[in-house]
């Protein structure tokens, strides 16, 4: 019982609040998405996220913290979460993962997505469409009533029948004034006492699916997790209110893969 009480409840006015973050959160991530193409580097796409961040009044929720570097987090094919823009790339046949932060009035807003640049193969095709479906089979548990490990398990259950693997060591988590809040929400079915979902929590939901082996590693940079296999994986993410009825999407964007 003592470990639901450290699940932050949103009052109606602090709701309000991240409504408007997650809408914003939402149109810098879509907006990148699309500006996605061969050639860019990764670097440019960063930069290109800070000035639509200033546009909308809004900063970075993930520049600095524990001295992060960038404005947004942008990892490439096997590059799991939590790269670092720089020289590289994009070419045709990548995927790109790309997690938005933003602060904006206080308040945090969080998502991401995986884009495919081009033709891409068929294998990876099937685990970027698994991986946003594992995030909807979360979602669908992000009821009042519901218990935070259904919804967990919810991931793995979807992409493990078909041959992927999730990530255990970085997981999802609550969010609201801070990036990180109490609960924990891994991709998998964790053991133990499980909290009780209740209206007002607010979760950022993020399946983070590999296509071979589990097993990730940190480069040198200390942020930038690879695939242990050098496998792709993919990365999906919403921010998500419990209330008395349907999950609200505060992040809301097109339900899809871009550039699929």
């Amino acid at each position: 019982m003592a470990k639901r009480h450290k699940i932050k409840i949103k009052t109606p006015h602090e709701i309000t609040r991240m409504r408007v973050a997650g809408e914003t959160a939402s149109e810098i991530l879509m907006e990148l998405a699309k500006s996605v193409k061969p050639g860019v580097t990764t670097l440019e796409m960063d930069q290109l996220a800070k000035e639509l961040m200033k546009e909308r009044d809004c900063k970075s929720a993930f520049l600095g913290y524990r001295g992060f570097k960038g404005q947004i987090c942008i990892s490439v094919n096997e590059e799991v979460v939590h790269g670092i823009g720089g020289p590289r790339k994009i070419q045709p046949g990548d995927v790109l993962k790309l997690d938005v932060g933003i602060v904006k009035g206080g308040w945090i807003g969080d998502n991401a997505v995986t884009v495919a640049v081009g033709d891409i193969p068929d294998e990876t095709r099937r685990l970027l469409i698994a991986t946003e479906e594992s995030l909807f089979a979360a979602i669908s548990y992000a009821r009042s009533g519901e218990r935070l490990a259904d919804l967990c398990g919810a991931v793995e259950d979807h992409v493990k029948p078909l041959g992927f693997t999730v990530v255990r060591e970085f997981v999802g988590h609550g969010v609201g004034r801070d990036l990180h809040e109490e609960p924990q929400v891994p991709n998998y079915r964790p053991q133990g006492k499980s909290p009780i979902l209740m209206p007002g929590m607010v979760l950022a939901i993020e399946p983070m699916v590999n296509a071979g082996t589990p097993s990730v590693r940190i480069l040198d940079d200390g942020w930038t997790v690879v695939t242990a296999d050098s496998k792709p994986s993919a990365h999906f993410e919403h921010t998500v209110l419990i209330t008395e009825g349907e999950p609200e999407l505060l992040t809301w964007r097109p339900r899809g893969v871009p550039g699929l």
